[in-house]
């Protein structure tokens, strides 16, 4: 469904509809028609919920008015499911192709045995279920055009930003008869059932002469070592030279980081990662919700976000890893401190609208206040 973009006469005759509707909009009766008729927020319904592994699904998603279909290839997505009454949000990235992808798009979900979220996404997500979506987001892009040479670096769930990059490569050259880069695709994983899109990676390896997969087990090879460059170099000649785009653990991708810049190539490497590293500590305190007037009491390592959601209220979020910045609320007093730097944000002096702190990276330095 392409986006529509309403003309001066639709807007009259909603404003005379809202008129002659009071106290419901026409919003209102546009999602008794069809749910995805909403104008107040971004909507999906699941269509298909396709197996991948024993752990993980691809969710087949229509998106309703307000999708624009503009994404990046490598950019993630919100989703908002209800769970007992309650919306639930997390971010993961598109594998649908950033160009020619229809009216569908498409995410693959791994579920984690701490994730109680990924887990009802991959095993208890009915077909028809109404979900929210928030914009895609995201840094981690293949640029158009491309780099003449790339190395895709993948382990488990991280192939799939990679995955919307291929198939966007895929679509310009068989569409636009753009010619594919020189890629090398290194993807890991603990066997071969356990391995994303296998079989589709195979095939537009036979399809492109110009893509190098290379497939490692690491319940037989092991891990890939990224302290040595001459186990890279095993694999990828020629990596030195190529433009680098790397998901996965955090083990990897520290990995990959200090290597790139021992070589002194830190421009050329592009690092995707799944989850905020939280290092530093709050103090123990409460902390109140001004607008539900709900108080909840934690500990220093406790996020504002889950501090919230854990008194029951509906608290904006995203990507939960201080990336898309949906969580940012307005700190009405108290300090703060983020848990990835240390660093301390404090009302103390300012007006609430002048503070604002992103609550999934952050948690209390004593008493604080927030406005939500």
């Amino acid at each position: 469904m392409s986006q529509t973009v309403e003309a001066p006469t639709g807007a009259r005759l909603r404003d005379w509809a809202a008129r002659l509707t009071t106290p419901l909009l026409p919003d209102d009766y546009l999602q008794l028609v069809n749910p995805l008729w909403s104008t107040r927020e971004l909507r999906g319904r699941i269509e298909r919920v396709d197996r991948q592994t024993d752990d993980a699904a691809t969710l087949v998603l229509r998106p309703g008015w307000g999708w624009t279909f503009d994404h990046q290839p490598g950019q993630y997505l919100g989703i908002g499911v209800q769970i007992g009454g309650r919306w639930h949000w997390r971010s993961y990235s598109l594998t649908s192709p950033a160009v020619g992808a229809g009216d569908l798009l498409e995410i693959t979900v791994k579920a984690m045995p701490e994730g109680f979220i990924s887990e009802h996404l991959v095993n208890g997500l009915e077909p028809g279920t109404v979900v929210r979506l928030a914009a895609p987001q995201g840094n981690f892009v293949l640029p158009d055009p491309a780099p003449a040479s790339v190395l895709f670096l993948a382990a488990g769930s991280g192939v799939t930003p990679i995955v919307s990059m291929l198939r966007t490569l895929d679509r310009r050259a068989t569409t636009q008869g753009v010619a594919l880069p020189d890629v090398v695709l290194i993807q890991s994983a603990p066997d071969a059932e356990r391995m994303l899109f296998r079989d589709e990676l195979r095939t537009l390896a036979q399809r492109h002469p110009s893509i190098t997969l290379v497939e490692r087990f690491t319940t037989e090879q092991g891990r890939l070592s990224l302290d040595d460059p001459s186990a890279l170099a095993e694999l990828c000649p020629d990596w030195r030279d190529r433009a680098v785009w790397a998901c996965g653990p955090e083990a990897m991708l520290d990995a990959a980081e200090a290597l790139w810049k021992r070589e002194g190539l830190d421009d050329q490497l592009n690092l995707e990662r799944f989850s905020a590293t939280l290092t530093g500590g709050g103090e123990a305190g409460d902390v109140t919700f001004a607008k539900s007037g709900t108080t909840v009491s934690v500990d220093g390592a406790t996020t504002l976000l889950e501090a919230g959601e854990s008194a029951g209220n509906v608290m904006p979020a995203g990507c939960r890893m201080g990336i898309c910045h949906t969580c940012v609320v307005p700190l009405v007093s108290g300090t703060v401190r983020d848990l990835r730097t240390g660093n301390e944000v404090s009302s103390s002096g300012k007006t609430a609208s002048d503070v604002r702190v992103q609550t999934c990276v952050s948690a209390a330095v004593g008493d604080c206040v927030l406005d939500v």
